[in-house]
C-alpha cells in the first residue's frame, strides 16, 4: 500500500518555538510558580549536574598522569572537557521542554 502524498514540509523555526513558548505559558497558568523548596531542588541537581562531569575529567586526567608520568599534562585537558560537558548538559537541562 503506497502513499502517493509528498512528504509534509519541515515546520518553521519560529512556529516551533512560538507553540513551544504558548504550551509553557499555558502549563504555567494552569499549574503555577514553582515553590521555594522545588526551586532550591532545582538549583542543587543543577549544581550537581555541572561539577559531577567536572571531577570525573579531572579525576581521569589525574589518573592517566599518575599512570603514564606525565606530571599534569592530562588533567587540565580533561578538567576543561569535564567542565565543558558539564555546562552542556546544564544548559540542556535547564532548556529541557
Amino acid at each position: 500500500m503506497s502513499d502517493d502524498r509528498p512528504d509534509p514540509p519541515e515546520e518553521d523555526p519560529l512556529v516551533r518555538e512560538t507553540r513551544l513558548r504558548r504550551d509553557r505559558r499555558d502549563r504555567w497558568l494552569r499549574e503555577g510558580d514553582m515553590s521555594v523548596g522545588r526551586r532550591l531542588a532545582q538549583i542543587g541537581v543543577l549544581g550537581w549536574i555541572f561539577v559531577v562531569p567536572t571531577l570525573g575529567g579531572m579525576f581521569f586526567g589525574r589518573w592517566l598522569d599518575a599512570r603514564l608520568g606525565t606530571g599534569i599534562f592530562w588533567t587540565a585537558p580533561f578538567l576543561v572537557l569535564g567542565l565543558c560537558l558539564g555546562g552542556w548538559i546544564a544548559w540542556k537541562w535547564m532548556n529541557a521542554p
